[in-house]
Formats: structure tokens, C-alpha cells, sequence
């Protein structure tokens, strides 16, 4: 884990919206870590296709997720996953 994170920044869920507002991410490398906490039944979008929505959180402060939506290849590979992964 220590060569993977060579040079990287660790940015907590929790703090995710706050450094998005006040840095500019798209300049540094770094990565976030989060639980599943909450997994939606998959839903099918207007186009027919099915994607899944995930709540993760970092365990830190509940009350703060961050929803991710899978789509594509994506959801087909991991829309089993189950809650509580990391």
C-alpha cells in the first residue's frame, strides 16, 4: 500500500466537498477510500439501460456520503458487490 500511495494525497470522503471547493484537484494525485453503506435496487434509466447507485462513507462522519452511480460495464462487473465493502 505504502508504493501505491508514492506521491499521492489521501483525501478523506468526509472532507471531499470541502477540497473540491478549495483546491484544484484536477492538478494533484490523489485518492479517496469509502464503505458502501447503502445500496439502491438497480434502476433502469430512460434509455433503457440499468445502472446501480451506491452511498459510501469513509466511517469518519456519517453524516456524510458521497453517491456514486455505476453505468455501463461498471455496473455489470460489480453491481453485486456487497454493502460494507470497502
Amino acid at each position: 500500500m505504502d508504493r501505491k500511495m508514492a506521491n499521492r494525497k489521501l483525501i478523506r470522503l468526509s472532507q471531499l466537498k470541502n477540497k473540491l471547493a478549495t483546491e484544484n484537484l484536477e492538478e494533484i494525485d490523489w485518492v479517496t477510500f469509502g464503505v458502501i453503506v447503502k445500496k439502491v435496487t438497480p434502476q433502469s434509466a430512460n434509455n433503457g439501460r440499468t445502472f446501480s447507485i451506491w452511498r459510501l462513507n469513509d466511517l469518519r462522519d456519517l453524516k456524510e456520503c458521497v453517491s456514486l452511480f455505476l453505468f455501463g460495464e461498471v455496473h455489470k462487473e460489480h453491481w453485486k458487490t456487497d454493502q460494507g465493502t470497502v
